[in-house]
């Protein structure tokens, strides 16, 4: 089936805050957040409430399930954003109207453990996402990204993304394909489940944070003993940050994983995205068809949605 698009946006439009996930961290400024948002154009409905978390959580689930559910009822809201990751959504996901989500065109926005969402929608009703910023560090810092937010608004507005950037190693690639992916924990996470997309030919890009090499090798080589790598024409691989090497590595880092990787899979690994728990954020439409090309350490990607 073909993809579905989030709609049009208005001049002005309303973003509902949403915290599916986990609760914001003790000493962030939301109302700092709001205000930036504010200050950049946007209506703003605030679902969450520190005072109503639950453990770890935004708040319970039934209360986090509420809360995504009346975004998507209200017919102010033209986009629901994330208020962070970290974890949560699994417990939620099973019992979330993912066809209601569809049928309201409106835009999911977020990254991290949001992607569980947004690789459910892409499987389950074949509707696109965006893989973006959400309130928490994005808007909550003291001072903006201007990349991260240039990104945010050209996808909202322009309904594109442009990128320039370099990668580790010389290659020569030119693919076209669906792009998908987001946090490569969730999407393992997923495989083998109702909710992981059954993409063939398409661009995979992928991050993780805190997450040691091997274990980045490991749930790579768990995608590739699935099959999932061998259909892909590209796998892109984002931020992966705020790990801690050992001195029982002897050697074995981020560069030696790479290598044997590349050596094991035959799709083309090209390396910095900006797109996963960095500072500098691109914008990534989930189910959009991106042009990718590599030449010898120069990358371009594109899409239009």
């Amino acid at each position: 089936m073909p993809i579905s698009f989030p709609k049009i946006l208005p001049e002005h439009p309303c973003i509902a805050i949403v915290a599916p996930s986990g609760a914001a961290l003790d000493d962030t400024n939301i109302d700092a957040g709001l205000d930036a948002l504010t200050r950049a154009g946007f209506k703003l409905i605030n679902y969450y409430r520190h005072i109503d978390r639950f453990e770890r959580f935004g708040t319970t689930d039934q209360g986090r399930l509420d809360q995504l559910h009346a975004a998507i009822d209200n017919p102010e809201v033209d986009i629901v954003m994330g208020l962070r990751g970290s974890y949560g959504l699994s417990r939620i996901l099973p019992n979330i109207n993912l066809q209601k989500i569809a049928s309201s065109g409106k835009w999911l926005v977020g990254y991290s453990d949001f992607n569980a969402l947004q690789l459910a929608m892409l499987a389950k009703t074949d509707t696109a996402s965006l893989c973006g910023p959400m309130l928490c560090n994005d808007f909550t810092r003291e001072e903006l990204r201007p990349f991260t937010q240039d990104q945010f608004l050209k996808a909202l507005r322009e309904r594109k993304t442009y990128l320039e950037f370099e990668s580790d190693q010389d290659a020569n690639v030119n693919v076209e394909g669906k792009l998908w992916g987001g946090n490569l924990a969730m999407i393992c996470h997923l495989l083998g489940t109702e909710y992981f997309p059954n993409i063939e030919g398409g661009i995979l890009f992928v991050e993780d944070i805190a997450e040691h090499p091997y274990r980045v090798e490991r749930m790579l080589l768990q995608l590739h003993m699935a099959g999932v790598l061998a259909k892909q024409k590209a796998i892109v691989l984002g931020n992966f940050s705020a790990y801690r090497l050992a001195p029982q590595d002897n050697g074995y880092d981020f560069a030696a994983m790479l290598k044997f990787l590349r050596a094991t899979i035959e799709t083309p690994i090209v390396t910095g995205l900006p797109f996963g728990h960095c500072d500098d954020k691109a914008s990534l439409m989930q189910g959009s068809i991106a042009y990718l090309s590599v030449n010898d350490t120069q990358v371009k990607l594109t899409a239009e949605f």
